[in-house]
């Protein structure tokens, strides 16, 4: 069977990147809009109706616009914007922590954020096997490629060699916040202290714990036999076993890979810790989930298409 499938938005670096995730497999066939129709209301509509799984590669507004054209047709949305992360009749788009029958069944999946991926990966499931409570104050230190920012911040850094450092939402607010607290499930909105460096792509996610001031005082090695367990058999998430690495890096020229790296970081004695997620915002975090999402939905193997 060959689904049809519409990327709206196909111009922007995540659908680039969906795009060539697809490219030479028999199973799909892209509905592709010219650059004189592609932001025609009329044509993108058609679109939309015509296509068996639309990919919405749009910003917020944009996304919330497209849905309402598809209003009434047999079309599945995956999302890969903000805007209905945590919008009541979406699924959320994060198969390792939502199970993939779920996905498998859903009209409407939501991408997670790229930020939310290495959060949620380390910290969703050590609330639920109740290892780290859900009324923690948890910050998330975190930095990027800025190829996340779209365009406009692509354009920034490449004309602007003189950026070494961008450190952002400095009012404590982030369209993430919401995303992370509910799929965490947590009391408390997250301290979210996002930045980007001169890289293309590429990410590190990092949650510092002082695990000695909780109340049921686990230890590090615990946290990380819990994350092996959750993720066994997982071909996208890997847990680093051993002893912590002496660096964690991030290359300006990294290739696309579309896995995730977990690492728990323990001191003598395991009372702190730092958890820490490594992935690529454009594949993990954008692209890569929405193709592994694309293959749950039309009942193809997981990974395929995928570089991992």
């Amino acid at each position: 069977m060959t689904h049809r499938i519409f990327i709206d938005g196909a111009a922007g670096t995540t659908g680039l990147e969906i795009r060539d995730r697809l490219a030479g497999r028999s199973e799909f066939e892209l509905l592709v809009l010219d650059d004189a129709r592609r932001k025609d209301v009329s044509a993108r509509s058609e679109a939309l109706r015509a296509a068996d799984v639309a990919i919405l590669c749009l910003p917020d507004d944009a996304a919330r616009e497209a849905v309402r054209l598809a209003e009434g047709a047999n079309t599945r949305i995956i999302d890969a914007s903000s805007a209905h992360r945590v919008a009541d009749g979406w699924t959320y788009g994060f198969p390792e922590l939502i199970g993939k029958e779920q996905i498998a069944n859903a009209q409407l999946v939501s991408n997670p954020g790229c930020y939310p991926t290495g959060f949620l990966a380390m910290i969703a499931p050590l609330v639920r096997a109740e290892l780290l409570p859900a009324d923690w104050p948890y910050t998330v230190n975190a930095v990027s490629g800025y190829s996340g920012g779209g365009n406009a911040l692509i354009d920034r850094f490449e004309t602007n060699p003189e950026i070494a450092y961008r450190t952002y939402g400095l009012t404590l607010a982030h369209k993430h916040l919401p995303e992370m607290k509910s799929h965490a499930g947590l009391v408390h909105p997250v301290l979210f202290a996002p930045s980007v460096i001169p890289a293309h792509r590429g990410m590190i996610v990092e949650v510092p714990l002082h695990l000695g001031a909780m109340a049921n005082d686990p230890h590090a090695e615990q946290l990380r036999d819990a994350l092996q367990s959750f993720y066994a058999g997982s071909k996208v998430i890997r847990i680093a076993n051993g002893n912590a690495p002496v660096e964690l890096l991030l290359e300006r020229d990294t290739q696309g890979q579309d896995g995730m790296e977990l690492f728990v970081c323990g001191n003598e004695g395991g009372w702190n810790v730092r958890l820490i997620a490594r992935l690529d915002n454009l594949g993990k975090g954008a692209s890569g989930a929405a193709i592994q999402n694309l293959n749950i939905m039309c009942g193809l193997p997981e990974t395929a298409g995928l570089k991992l």
